[in-house]
C-alpha cells in the first residue's frame, strides 16, 4: 500500500510503535512513512480503533505494551503477511486462512455460549468485511 506525501515522495505502510503517555507501547500499528521527509500518518482503516483504544487505556492501564495486531484484523493481516514464512504467500490466501480461524472462532465461543466472545470475534469478522475485502489497496501491498 503506499500513497503520495506532501513532499510527493511516496509513502509506503510500515507496521510501527506508537508512544502513549510516555510508558505505554501500542506496536505493530499501521502507519505510512515517508522514507525520504520522515512524515508518517496513521492508515485511516484503523485511526478510529487507535483512538477508541487510546480512550480505553487512559491513565487506568499499567501494562507497558499492547500488540495493535492482536486487536484489529488489519494490522493482523498486514502483520502475518510481513512475516518471512508468509511473503510468498498471496494475500488472497492469507485473507481466507484468517476469516477461516475467525469462523471457526465464532462457532466454538457460540457454542460455549460466551457472548462476548461471540461478539469480539463478530467484530473481527465486520473488520476484515468493511475494511479489508472491499478495499482495493490490500491487494497492492
Amino acid at each position: 500500500m503506499q500513497k503520495e506525501c506532501k513532499c510527493k515522495n511516496i509513502m509506503s505502510v510500515q507496521l510501527r510503535t506508537v508512544k502513549y503517555s510516555k510508558k505505554i507501547k501500542i506496536k505493530n500499528v499501521p502507519i505510512y512513512s515517508c522514507e525520504e521527509c520522515k512524515a508518517s500518518e496513521i492508515l485511516l482503516d484503523v485511526k478510529e480503533e487507535l483512538t477508541e483504544l487510546i480512550k480505553k487505556i487512559g491513565h487506568s492501564i499499567s501494562e507497558e505494551v499492547i500488540y495493535f495486531n492482536d486487536m484489529n484484523e488489519f494490522a493482523h493481516l498486514l502483520y502475518v503477511s510481513s512475516d518471512h514464512e508468509s511473503l510468498d504467500v498471496p494475500i488472497d490466501n492469507i485473507i481466507e486462512q484468517r476469516v477461516n480461524e475467525l469462523l471457526d472462532m465464532l462457532l466454538l465461543a457460540q457454542s460455549l455460549n460466551d457472548s462476548k466472545w461471540v461478539q469480539e470475534t463478530e467484530k473481527r469478522l465486520l473488520q476484515i468485511s468493511n475494511k479489508i475485502i472491499h478495499n482495493e489497496e490490500i491487494y497492492k501491498i
